[in-house]
């Protein structure tokens, strides 16, 4: 099955079952367990509070770290790209590269990238939005968590 084409305006990954189930049932149980605890105020009742929070903070803190990881594994791909396709005197400087830049660097085509790099490392571009939205060619990451 052939995946749909990315841009800057589609390139956010949702889950579904993440996304438009598991997280918002957590929600909702948050919100249910603090009426009840408005309603009966017991001990009990507190703990099924406290509960109903600890497991929807674990599914935002369980997705966090694993974009964060592959955040991660995406500046080693990066700062190896860029290796390869900067100019000598500017494969020097890679590493003053934010990670933030790194990240909507994946995005960049191999041509555009040496350009879109050195306007980071001016200044140009100091927000990773700001780098997505000027990238013409996009390179699409399917496998983005």
């Amino acid at each position: 099955m052939a995946e749909r084409s990315q841009s800057y305006a589609s390139h956010r990954r949702y889950i579904p079952v993440y996304h438009f189930f598991a997280l918002p049932v957590l929600i909702v149980n948050v919100v249910v367990e603090a009426v009840r605890f408005g309603n009966f105020r017991t001990v009990y009742q507190f703990w099924l509070v406290v509960v109903a929070l600890a497991l929807a903070v674990l599914a935002v803190v369980a997705r966090a770290m694993a974009a964060r990881a592959q955040d991660r594994v995406i500046r080693l791909e990066e700062r190896m790209r860029l290796g390869r396709l900067l100019p000598d005197e500017m494969r020097g400087r890679i590493d003053e590269l934010r990670p933030s830049h790194l990240v909507a660097l994946r995005f960049a085509s191999d041509e555009e990238l040496p350009g879109l790099a050195e306007r980071c490392l001016t200044g140009e571009l100091t927000r990773a939005q700001q780098i997505k939205k000027e990238i013409k060619t996009w390179r699409p990451d399917y496998l983005r968590v």
